[in-house]
């Protein structure tokens, strides 16, 4: 790589992108480094500045091992299950010379962060979901110090965290691409940024993936041989010992797990759908005051251009919260830890022990198709302009007066369950739908 016409990015969930110093990142960033959103100055509260707060006030203290720095007691500390794991082997991020098939990056991850660690990495790295400013980026050097310092990101990380695959905003991705022997992508190729949406045999190029799926085929644990790009989806299939490939003792865990994988790669576009709605309502709310100030028009006059902004918005957060166009699933998903019942154990549950987070893996993700993002410090974050609106056009959907096509992989069962377990488990949405009785 040349070093001196590319600027390598600091966190990718799986992705090796580049993009030419020239103005075009600062084209992209230009719109949330001014007001209303100031992203590279305003202050955060996201788990990470928290847990840098409380680090600083000495309330926490973060324990250092020789094998792993931080890691264990950052992850205990952000409560990130090591079921999490999953693990990339294509050459990504700052630390792409440490990323190898024989000795992958892995990244863990909750429902806020996520975590990238590589071995004999010179730091952790991690992007946090703030609920007002969304993704935002740090590092945390991996020396042995009393007091380790978490090092927020200023702008590095958004030449390839801010583009048309984050939804335009800070934000995050998952890729897939056809890696080579030695982990780099191959790029002339092609690459997919995948999300529940993704065809199964396009996603985890440049991933380790283990568990069951079947007839099903996808591009983990397999790499390009030759420069003809021979790809052979069968030979990386229904994999659950990774031990032939690397040094799977050198890792928290042995695994990297496809159920984990599938909830990544819904989850982050997920997050890039709330973050688009509210800093695109924030912007739109701003705009339209400047020109009633203008104008002379009343001060909380709201433009029918920002009304069509935050409408679009709107859409756009229905359609992933209740994952439109999924990739139906034609044989059984089970995973090789206990990813699956520890996310599931997260709740929250409704008086039968239903919950958003139990999964289906026979034909879909979710047995009930409403992301559990729902009850996220980021969509309660949320403009009340956007985020009413959004619970207004939710309820509508789930008491079946809103029939249009995009929905109509919502069976009137599944939308009367739930419906029934946000009522139970969301207090705001049950007073709505009781207020329209």
């Amino acid at each position: 790589m040349n070093r001196i016409q590319y600027p390598i990015i600091p966190f990718c969930l799986g992705v090796f992108l580049v993009l030419r110093v020239s103005g075009m990142a600062t084209a992209q960033q230009s719109g949330y480094e001014r007001p209303p959103i100031d992203y590279l100055n305003a202050e955060v509260h996201d788990p990470v500045a928290r847990l840098a707060d409380r680090i600083k006030s000495g309330d926490t203290e973060l324990q250092y091992d020789s094998d792993f720095g931080f890691l264990r007691s950052v992850l205990d500390e952000l409560d990130i299950p090591v079921s999490s794991q999953a693990l990339v082997f294509s050459k990504t991020s700052l630390q792409l010379t440490r990323i190898s098939p024989r000795r992958p990056r892995a990244l863990y991850f909750n429902d806020d962060v996520y975590v990238g660690y590589c071995q004999r990495g010179d730091v952790l790295e991690f992007a946090s979901t703030d609920a007002k400013q969304g993704a935002t980026f740090y590092t945390l050097e991996q020396t042995d110090k009393k007091q380790p310092k978490f090092v927020r990101d200023r702008g590095g990380c958004l030449s390839c965290h801010a583009s048309n695959r984050t939804q335009n905003v800070p934000g995050y991705l998952v890729r897939s691409v056809f890696a080579d022997a030695a982990g780099r992508p191959k790029l002339g190729s092609g690459t997919f940024t995948t999300d529940q949406t993704s065809q199964f045999r396009d996603r985890w190029g440049g991933w380790y993936v283990t568990g069951k799926h079947g007839t099903m085929r996808h591009m983990g644990n397999t790499i390009c041989v030759d420069d003809e790009m021979t790809f052979d989806r069968e030979t990386g299939a229904n994999e659950m010992d990774l031990s032939d490939r690397f040094q799977t003792d050198a890792y928290l865990s042995p695994h990297s797990d496809i159920v984990a994988l599938m909830v990544l790669e819904h989850q982050t576009q997920m997050h890039n759908a709330i973050a688009s709605a509210n800093y695109e309502t924030r912007q739109a709310l701003h705009q339209t005051y400047q020109m009633n100030a203008l104008l002379e028009r009343p001060e909380d006059f709201v433009s029918e251009s920002a009304q069509r902004r935050i409408a679009a918005s709107t859409q756009n957060v229905l359609r992933h919260l209740l994952m439109c166009d999924e990739f139906q699933l034609t044989d059984q998903v089970s995973g090789s830890t206990s990813f699956a019942v520890d996310f599931e154990a997260r709740g929250p549950h409704d008086g039968k022990g239903r919950s958003l987070r139990e999964f289906d893996l026979k034909t879909r993700l979710f047995k009930y198709p409403c992301s559990y993002l729902i009850y996220s410090d980021a969509f309660g974050g949320l403009p009340d302009e956007v985020r009413s609106k959004v619970l207004a056009g939710l309820v509508e959907i789930l008491k079946n007066k809103n029939e249009s096509d995009e929905y109509a992989h919502l069976t009137k069962a599944m939308r009367a369950d739930i419906l029934a377990i946000l009522r139970e488990t969301m207090p705001e949405l049950r007073e709505m739908t009781l207020a329209k009785k």
